[in-house]
């Protein structure tokens, strides 16, 4: 198979992913990695406030905000 004939079929709107062998696939850049903050208690109350209300854990708004801030940062 050409890579143009997979392309044409892609565009075509079919699935391709038979076509690949996804057992060793990897996302670069994904791997995680542990780091401690402390913040002061005020900002834990309205984080965790703030976390509730959006119905996520502490966790994922802090990484949310992050993302976020990194991505308009760039």
């Amino acid at each position: 198979m050409t890579g143009k004939s997979l392309e044409d079929r892609f565009d075509d709107g079919e699935s391709v992913l038979q076509d690949f062998d996804l057992s060793a696939a990897t996302r670069p850049n994904l791997t995680l990695r542990r780091v401690n903050v402390d913040f002061p208690s005020w900002m834990i109350t309205r984080l965790d406030q703030e976390a509730r209300r959006r119905g996520v854990s502490r966790q994922a708004l802090i990484k949310t905000w992050l993302s976020d801030k990194l991505d308009s940062a760039a």
